[in-house]
This record gives structure tokens, sequence and C-alpha cells, in this order.
């Protein structure tokens, strides 16, 4: 055989791609296909298709703004991976931020579920934060107490009492035992689950949808992610009105993107008395004849809700 020519049966096998492509003198771009991002981890991403079919994704270029819960187009690169091409417009985004960087947490959601426990004693602020992230979207808002089997229920209920008094929603249940009590808050939402490390938030997922386990292990041999399988974020379907999504457990929640109006706006308490203060720019610390100090001396405010207010209002 002459050299430089090679016979098609001694060509290396190669991976299909399903980039740009040359016809009549022009590159034409393949396709571009929808997916919904159920997973993230880091840059890597799956994106799953109408009809059921799952690709890893990457984003174009260095930086990756793509969050679970993300509308996508994408383009094939292979027979099963993409390049996400382009986000579609966002209905909510959840996230927390500080001074230097931003943290996605999900898109696209409707309800944020805070986790919270009786054993080990939950953050309060922690969880106050959680809450105001949530309402600067405009998300339902749903608090589980779980672990309620425990003798610590008593000081757990105490602790949240303000939020209570003021209609947060609070389930309280024991996810070892039974789960269940959850299954009606989850319909017709996309829901976000979120909460600080031991407060059985991956026990209350498993219980709830038992092929979760199952998935994340799948998810972190195809996104090659090794020991930090609880480090990604992942959605789940319930039916098709209902989905889940699990993000990995918060010990910070940073909120530098909210203006101090903005959190005002967040205590539902405080808004009867928004704009009657002698100050405009009140920081309801210690201005003479400040109408939120007022109402909390009257008892109309809870006095912990105004010193976690002062804490959050200070970054």
């Amino acid at each position: 055989m002459p050299r430089g020519v090679f016979h098609p049966c001694h060509r290396r096998p190669v991976r299909k791609r399903f980039h740009l492509r040359r016809e009549g003198g022009c590159i034409v771009q393949d396709l571009k296909l929808r997916g919904l991002i159920i997973a993230a981890y880091g840059r890597h991403y799956l994106a799953e298709l109408s009809g059921g079919e799952i690709l890893e994704c990457v984003p174009r270029g260095k930086k990756s703004e793509v969050a679970c819960g993300d509308t996508v187009e994408i383009v094939r690169t292979s027979a099963d991976q993409a390049v996400i091409d382009s986000i579609a417009p966002r209905s909510t985004l959840l996230y927390r931020s500080d001074a230097f960087k931003q943290k996605i947490i999900a898109a696209n959601v409707t309800q944020l579920i805070v986790v919270v426990a009786t054993e080990p004693s939950f953050n309060d602020e922690l969880l106050a934060r959680c809450l105001l992230a949530g309402h600067e979207q405009n998300l339902d808002i749903l608090i589980v107490l779980n672990k309620c089997d425990l003798p610590q229920v008593a000081t757990a209920r105490a602790q949240l009492a303000p939020y209570v008094k003021i209609g947060y929603r609070v389930l309280e249940l024991s996810a070892k035992q039974d789960a269940t009590p959850l299954l009606p808050y989850l319909q017709g939402h996309t829901s976000v689950l979120v909460g600080q490390s031991g407060m059985g938030k991956s026990t209350l997922l498993n219980a709830v949808i038992p092929e979760a386990q199952a998935a994340t292990r799948e998810i972190s041999t195809v996104l090659d992610s090794g020991k930090h399988t609880t480090t990604h974020a992942r959605l789940y379907h319930l039916n098709a009105d209902s989905h889940l999504i699990d993000c990995p457990g918060v010990q910070l929640f940073g909120l530098h993107h909210l203006d101090f109006a903005a959190m005002e706006r967040s205590f539902p308490e405080f808004l009867p008395y928004l704009g009657e203060c002698r100050f405009a720019n009140c920081s309801h610390s210690h201005e003479p004849d400040c109408a939120i100090r007022k109402a909390t001396a009257e008892g109309k405010i809870d006095e912990r809700r105004l010193k976690l207010f002062q804490q959050i209002a200070g970054h």
C-alpha cells in the first residue's frame, strides 16, 4: 500500500462529534437543544432533555454562572456531552454572597425549605439569613423542624416560637420515622432544600425520594466527583409538576447583595412600622423615636428578632 494511504479498516475509532461543519462553503452550527440542569458540580453539569436523555455539559468560556434548575440551550459535542450555549431567563435565583464573590444555590425555584433540628441545635442567625434570601426572591417558605422524636424538641420549639408568631409555616417531623408529612408541601412546587450540616437533610431527602442515594452515586461517577458526593446540587422529580433541589449543607449565608431597605422589608413584623421612625435613615439600633424599637419595647416585635436584624444588617 502506498505511503500515506490508509485502509478504512485500519482507521482508529473515534467518538462521533457534533459541533461545527462546513456546507457549501459556509460553516453551519448543529441544532441547539433545550435542557434542564439537574446536577451541578463545579464547572460540570448534567442537562436533562425533554425525552429524558441526560448529557454531561460544560459552559463556554472560563466563567460559570449556571445553576441547578436552569433551563439552558446546549450544543452537542459528542454522543453524551455538550456545551452550554446560553441560559434562559430565570424566574428566581437563590444565592448567597460576600464582599468578593457570589455563590449560586438554585434557579427557577418557587419554594424555600429550610431544615433545622432539635439536635444539634440550629444557628438562629443562619436560619434568619436563609429566610431573608427567600423573601428577597418572593419564594414560599417552609421551616422543617427535624428529629422531633428527641427530648430537645421543647427547646427547639421555643427557639422557633417567634417565627410561628409572625406567620412562618413550621412543620415538625422525624425523618427517620416518617417523612410523609412533608409530601403535601412539595406538590406543585420546585422546592430547594437548604440547611446547616447535621440537621438530617440527607435523611429527609432519602425518605421522601428513596432513589436519591442511587442517583447521587451515579452522578458522582459521571461527574468524576469521587469523595465529593455531597458537594453538588441535584434536582429530583417527584412528579410532572413537583421537583426538589437538594443542596450541600451551609455554615455561612452571606447577604452582601441585599441593601438595608431590602433587609427591612424581609422582616415581616417590621412592615407596619417602616416609614414611622423620626429619621428616614434610621438603623433601628440607637436613634431616638425609632418605631421598630418602640414596637419591640411594647412587645409587638420579638426582641430576639430585632437583635438578629441588627446583627445581619451590620453584616
